[in-house]
């Protein structure tokens, strides 16, 4: 709830401070004294249009600062700071801040960090409702009446919300099945046709390395096919290098002992012949592999041709046919089993439907009965509020099933009747600016326990009542405010300020040419004062004085 509120130069208010408890707050003053402005200033605060007629004449800045009790954590207004990486520091309060230029510019703060106005305008949703005569904000957004009869009914919207979310899983699992089976069968023909071609060439892992070498290998052979037959018939036959160098061997072999150099050059020839057969054995090996067989030759070209052109058919290298093969045939072997597979994915969208429908149609009954348990509660505190003949209804309506949320099956609005035979309609569209403030206390009443912001503003709500029917209007106020709300009254009437906690009286003040508007704080002689004030008028009378002194017992 709202704490604090610190204003400099905004229009008439050259700088004010004030604090608040919780309970009932009135706010009186005479007509023109600037009761609005404050509402403006408070409205700047969190997050309302910036508009640079509000800066006070001859200042270059205004600024105005709101504190509150920071939220606890787990709410919903605690998790929207956290996501905006807004710190809140143990036991400090909730500053919203806003600086308005001259010029027009203006920066939002929210615990002095710098903020967007657009989340102050939604952190200030959660902490202040204003109601006024012409307010469009809280209780007359269609948007928000489903969820304030929800609190009413106490409702555990979160299972609905899981169950949809489920559903709406299930749904995206199966149109991708389908998309890709849709896209599979159109290229049945194609992959029938590719993955027969594909078993047919049987590609195999490093074929492409292994028949390149071997085709480049029969190539270079058939340029030296003449020449390796020279030097291998220079290794055959009795006349030969190394049958003549086994013969010498031989011979030297028997004289080798007469003398040590004998004995060497005997060793070296041995090696010579050693070298010469590892060269023949060699060169024989080579020819093997090198071998110019023309039919072989033209095979191992035929394959290598294949394999290259199925590569380029498929924008792929050589070596990755036997992958292709396999990622092809399994698209064919998914058509043949997509039939069961999304059979199985129907019947998980058909089961989590069926799920959803009979928790949201749970909820559905529960708002039906809720709605009814508000719309008596409302009744009830309409004859007092001098609204005789008008009725309330919260509507709870089934949408078309293409509509169905995370928040369930239901429309929900508050509707008013203000005439006897009158149709129901929107509040906001049948009812007076004073029959609406009305309206919208005697729910605000009905709904006190549950949900809503913990600061909630109203702005002359007894405008054009009096009597009887202020007094109802105080009383209402006091019993909201004591069902652990704090509330903030702008009030013309001297009945509803005799029921409030605390009192603060707006008041315009001249010197020379500078006009001032001041808020203050009233002491209970202050109050009776002010009471008397708006009882008799311009001249306070010991009679306004006693009735003044009746009021305040009464509270």
């Amino acid at each position: 709830m709202l704490t604090a509120l610190s204003i400099a130069n905004i229009v008439l208010i050259e700088r004010l401070d004030l604090d608040f408890a919780a309970g009932l707050g009135v706010l009186t003053g005479e007509t023109g004294a600037g009761k609005s402005i404050l509402l403006d200033a408070l409205g700047l605060a969190l997050g309302a249009r910036a508009d640079s007629a509000l800066v006070r004449q001859g200042s270059g800045q205004a600024q105005v600062t709101a504190s509150f009790v920071a939220p606890v954590a787990g709410t919903p207004l605690a998790a929207l700071l956290a996501g905006n990486e807004i710190a809140l520091e143990p036991g400090e309060p909730l500053l919203a801040r806003r600086t308005l230029k001259a010029d027009g510019g203006s920066r939002a703060f929210l615990n002095d960090q710098p903020c967007s106005a657009a989340l102050l305008r939604e952190v200030g949703g959660h902490l202040v409702e204003i109601h006024g005569q012409h307010d469009d904000r809280g209780l007359l957004a269609p948007a928000g009446h489903r969820a304030l009869l929800d609190a009413f009914a106490r409702a555990d919207t979160g299972a609905v919300a899981a169950a949809h979310t489920a559903w709406r899983a299930a749904e995206t699992k199966l149109a991708a099945a389908r998309s890709a089976l849709d896209e599979a069968t159109r290229d049945r023909e194609w992959l029938e046709h590719c993955v027969a071609e594909l078993q047919v060439l049987s590609p195999q892992p490093g074929e492409d390395t292994e028949l390149s070498e071997a085709r480049a290998a029969m190539q270079k052979g058939e340029k030296i096919a003449g020449d390796l037959g020279a030097i291998l018939e220079a290794f055959e036959g009795s006349d030969s290098g190394p049958a003549l160098l086994r013969g010498a061997a031989r011979r030297l072999d028997r004289v080798a002992g007469d003398h040590p150099l004998l004995a060497e050059a005997l060793a070296g020839l041995d090696r010579a012949i050693i070298e010469a057969d590892e060269a023949e054995t060699r060169l024989r090996e080579a020819a093997r592999a090198m071998e110019y067989d023309p039919e072989r030759l033209d095979a191992t070209e035929t394959r290598l041709f294949e394999l290259r052109a199925m590569a380029r058919k498929h924008n792929v290298q050589p070596d990755e046919l036997t992958e292709l093969s396999g990622t092809l045939a399994a698209r064919l072997d998914a058509i043949e089993g997509g039939s069961a597979g999304l059979a199985k994915l129907e019947a998980a969208v058909a089961e989590t439907a069926a799920a959803y429908t009979h928790i949201a149609s749970a909820l559905s009954d529960l708002r039906a009965k809720a709605a009814a348990r508000l719309d008596a509660a409302v009744a009830g505190e309409l004859v007092p509020l001098k609204l005789d003949a008008a009725r309330f209804q919260t509507l709870v309506e089934r949408l078309p099933a293409e509509r169905w949320g995370p928040e369930g099956i239901d429309r929900v609005e508050y509707l008013i009747s203000t005439n006897p035979g009158a149709p129901f309609a929107p509040l906001a569209k049948i009812a007076s600016g004073g029959e609406l403030s009305r309206f919208i206390l005697a729910l605000k009443v009905a709904l006190a326990e549950e949900g809503g912001a913990d600061t909630i503003i109203f702005d002359e709500i007894d405008r054009g009542v009096g009597g009887a029917v202020a007094s109802a209007i105080g009383e209402r106020l006091a019993r909201l405010a004591g069902a652990g709300k704090q509330l903030l009254a702008v009030t013309h009437s001297p009945q509803v300020a005799a029921k409030g906690a605390a009192h603060f009286v707006i008041a315009k003040s001249s010197e020379g040419v500078v006009t001032r508007t001041s808020v203050h704080a009233l002491d209970e002689a202050g109050r009776r004062e002010e009471i008397a004030r708006m009882l008799s008028g311009a001249e306070v009378t010991a009679e306004a004085r006693a009735q003044a002194e009746r009021l305040l017992e009464t509270i």
